[in-house]
């Protein structure tokens, strides 16, 4: 799809309409380019408060719907995406630098299939269980929505991110406002147009703006009844801090600090792949939370492994302009993170890591051949070797496409160096030993753990973290409350 070159104007989406603020506009920046493509709205108290309201009124109307009839509109607005796919994988890659080839042929499809996936559950957020308390007394549990729901969504993949809360939570009867990130905004803003030309007014709104002033209304307005939450854990403390005197149920999905772990009787070739090209250094420049950041290999395959990585990258890293379909790996995604990747490369470097691959940045330096990405936020794909998992890079999140690589020896320091973190959402195994692989599922601190593949994530599982990763998932029955009931009879 070509994207035309005038800046494009996008709007909230409050109670069915495209609305304006009376804050102005937030300019959205081309990672590629560095330069300003769209504006979208700088949102205000009022229209956070607006967008509550609206919801709070819609919520009467859709909670009462039977479970078919909301399971219709769910399939309605999965069909309708699909149709609209090749635009919204556009906006995508074109907010946040994720490449073309990547959001239209596997974000989109993935997009579709969790609304299906909603949509059949909808039955499931209203079945309760039923007790026989004695011959006069019976006991039962209803499920039923909370009532309007806040998803807060991140800029690295904010399509993704906005399904899974929206799906599951109208699923079960809530309404929804989706909050975007004021770095990535368009593509929620056109989605949420998209989605109300099927769903009633009301029912699903998106209001971008900044945080301290959208976010923070959002999450402490008393009639918001549960947030969730994907994103780093400072913003997840804020919003714990602002609702301390209105507390409210959460679900936070935040960082990691991810191990992949090779040892020696895996599939070198296929773990090769499955730690480098899938595990970290993606199709959106390793943004993405469960990133294998940490890469473990048993250093009797240490240099086999590391020269078969290297092979992989030079023969499959393309960068280039995001919507061209041979790029393979697109920017950082905003200016900030960019500064800090490019920092944490230089903290490798003084913590006495070896960079063995990669470690350089700027369009300048890396697309010499377009001038019209110079100023964009290339980085490109960083492997440094490591002894100590206790530095800086081994034990902060960098979010971006820089690996350490750490050699083990056994399968007990392998565990201990997974563990040595404060996160816990994703971890990969690679061996041929099922026992190792029963024991090891076991004793890694992890929401998830792969076995031979990584990053495999779909409806049919759920997906969240413990420590500081987070808790709870959006999930359908996340999106419900049980109560309980007794009727007595003579």
């Amino acid at each position: 799809m070509k994207i035309a070159n005038e800046i494009r104007e996008f709007k909230n989406v409050i109670n069915g309409n495209l609305l304006s603020s009376s804050g102005g506009h937030l300019d959205s920046i081309d990672p590629s380019t560095g330069k300003v493509w769209a504006t979208i709205p700088c949102g205000t108290k009022e229209d956070a408060e607006l967008a509550v309201e609206t919801a709070n009124e819609a919520f009467v109307d859709w909670s009462s719907l039977v479970p078919t009839d909301r399971a219709t509109y769910l399939r309605k607005v999965g069909d309708y995406i699909v149709q609209h796919g090749e635009e919204l994988a556009a906006l995508e890659t074109q907010d946040n630098g994720w490449v073309f080839r990547e959001t239209q042929y596997g974000l989109i499809p993935s997009l579709a299939s969790f609304w299906y996936d909603a949509a059949g559950a909808t039955a499931i957020a209203s079945k309760g269980e039923t007790v026989q308390l004695g011959t006069t007394c019976t006991g039962y549990t209803l499920r039923e929505p909370f009532g309007v729901v806040v998803g807060i969504i991140p800029w690295n993949a904010p399509l993704f991110t906005f399904t899974i809360k929206a799906a599951y939570a109208l699923a079960a009867g809530n309404t929804v406002i989706i909050k975007p990130s004021e770095l990535a905004s368009v593509a929620s803003l056109r989605y949420g147009e998209l989605i109300n030309a099927i769903l009633p007014p009301g029912v699903l709104n998106v209001v971008s703006g900044l945080g301290n002033e959208v976010g923070e209304t959002l999450v402490r307005h008393p009639k918001v009844k549960k947030v969730s939450l994907t994103g780093s854990g400072g913003t997840a403390k804020a919003i714990a801090n602002s609702t301390a005197e209105n507390p409210k149920p959460m679900i936070l999905e935040l960082g990691g600090k991810s191990p992949n772990i090779v040892f020696e009787d895996a599939d070198l070739d296929k773990a090769a792949y499955g730690v480098s090209l899938n595990g970290i250094f993606s199709g959106n420049a390793g943004q993405f939370c469960v990133g294998g950041s940490r890469i473990l290999i048993q250093r009797s395959i240490f240099d086999k492994m590391i020269t078969k990585m290297k092979n992989l990258l030079n023969e499959q890293i393309q960068f280039g302009h995001t919507m061209n379909p041979i790029s393979t790996m697109g920017p950082i995604a905003n200016a900030a993170q960019y500064e800090k990747v490019c920092d944490y490369i230089a903290i490798g470097k003084e913590e006495g890591g070896e960079i063995i691959y990669g470690g350089r940045h700027g369009g300048v330096t890396l697309l010499p051949e377009h001038p019209e990405l110079a100023d964009g936020y290339w980085v490109e794909p960083t492997l440094i070797q490591v002894d100590n998992n206790s530095l800086r890079i081994c034990q902060e999140e960098i979010f971006g496409p820089v690996a350490t690589v750490i050699p083990f020896d056994t399968e007990e320091e392998a565990v201990a160096i997974a563990n040595d973190t404060s996160y816990g959402l994703g971890a990969g195994i690679w061996t041929s030993d099922l026992n190792r692989t029963q024991r090891l599922i076991r004793q890694i601190e992890s929401g998830n753990v792969w076995v031979n593949t990584y990053r495999r994530v779909g409806p049919e599982l759920p997906f969240g973290g413990v420590k500081e990763s987070g808790f709870g998932t959006d999930s359908i029955l996340e999106y419900t409350r049980e109560k309980t009931c007794y009727i007595e009879s003579e």
